[in-house]
């Protein structure tokens, strides 16, 4: 080949970020059109959040959650390489197991300390215990707004969507993780309805 030409490329949907915004539909007894995202490469968070009682189906365009989180089961999560739960929805998770009532199990076997994200949403009222790479989520008490801050990527998104459901205000310090794996995330929560808004373009 003697030179190189233009093409057209689609860029195939983030899962993280998919499986990021069916968490919070399903957090928020919502109706949710999460919009080019793919079945098979969400398939094993589907796949928990159909155990949990969700309403998940595949649409021309996307993939629709709808949930009542009130009838919602507790669930055992373990996370796992590719095509496992990704370590990567560990903490959302962890957000949607605690507006769930019962009590819910995550496994971490990714990363050591990634729990860290557990001690900002106790100031919230979550109640839970860590054993190691394991934590237990005491779900379905009611969250209260609380000042947090964000230690990484995930567990910024983790502590947004808890403060979306929790009593009061919730503001997330720190976020400037959130950047780098979400584009104007707040915006995308303002379509469906959340009441947010980001403060500091630095986090």
């Amino acid at each position: 080949m003697d030179s190189l030409h233009g093409v057209e490329h689609d860029v195939v949907q983030d899962r993280i970020e998919a499986g990021t915004f069916m968490v919070a539909a399903a957090m928020t007894s919502g109706d949710v059109l999460v919009k080019n995202a793919i079945w098979e490469h969400n398939r094993p968070m589907i796949s928990k959040l159909m155990e949990m009682g969700e309403e998940v189906t595949e649409e021309e365009n996307g993939i629709r959650v709808k949930s009542d989180v009130a009838k919602l089961k507790p669930v055992t999560v373990k996370t796992l390489p590719h095509p496992g739960i990704p370590t990567d929805m560990q903490a959302q998770l962890i957000a949607l197991m605690a507006v769930v009532s019962g009590e819910s199990t995550m496994i971490e076997t990714e990363y050591e300390n990634r729990f860290q994200h557990l001690e900002e949403m106790r100031r919230m009222g979550l109640c839970t215990e860590i054993m190691r790479d394991t934590a237990v989520i005491h779900g379905g008490e009611h969250l209260q707004g609380a000042p947090d801050m964000s230690t990484d990527l995930r567990a910024s998104a983790a502590l947004i969507l808890a403060g979306m459901v929790a009593d009061g205000v919730t503001t997330v310090s720190k976020f400037n993780h959130l950047d780098r794996g979400y584009y104007k995330f707040h915006e995308k929560l303002q379509v469906p309805g959340a009441t947010i808004r980001r403060e500091s373009e630095e986090g």
